[in-house]
């Protein structure tokens, strides 16, 4: 009888083993970096939105004798049409914003005078900031926000 030499193929066990030994390592040290970009572009996200907003809110004032929005019943006389005296639906002035900022970090819309929001807003001088929970308040240097841009909730 002829014998018959078998050839291998295909993978050996160790051969797979050690492959997926590697692209754990390799995944193992590039998806924290993943996790920083993330927050990163929310980081850029908000000082953006935070720039648009307050020169809005300057425009606001220049066109509304010097008085600055009432934002604590919702971001309207911002997003729409308003008169002189501030009232919403007027043909006068506006619309500022598009739609309602959301606040990259918490994914809201709420303004406040207070850090029950997720926008904090002073009527009398037009200042605001952006609500960031705790975890994140203690990176933002690390992510570039002025601390003057935030506040923690």
């Amino acid at each position: 009888m002829l014998a018959r030499k078998r050839l291998a193929s295909g993978f050996t066990l160790v051969e797979i083993l050690i492959v997926v030994v590697i692209l754990g390592i390799l995944a193992a040290i590039v998806v924290p970096q993943f996790t920083n970009a993330s927050q990163t572009a929310k980081a850029s996200s908000l000082l953006s939105q935070l720039q648009s907003i307050r020169s809005q809110l300057e425009l606001y004032q220049v066109q509304h004798n010097a008085v600055y929005p009432d934002l604590t019943s919702g971001w309207s006389q911002m997003t729409e049409t308003t008169d002189i005296d501030g009232n919403t639906n007027g043909s006068d002035f506006g619309p500022y914003l598009q739609k309602a900022p959301v606040n990259s970090f918490t994914n809201g819309k709420y303004v406040a005078s207070d850090i029950n929001g997720d926008w904090k807003y002073d009527v009398s001088n037009g200042a605001i900031q952006a609500m960031l929970p705790p975890a994140i308040h203690a990176q933002i240097d690390e992510l570039g926000i002025p601390g003057g841009d935030v506040v923690s909730k």
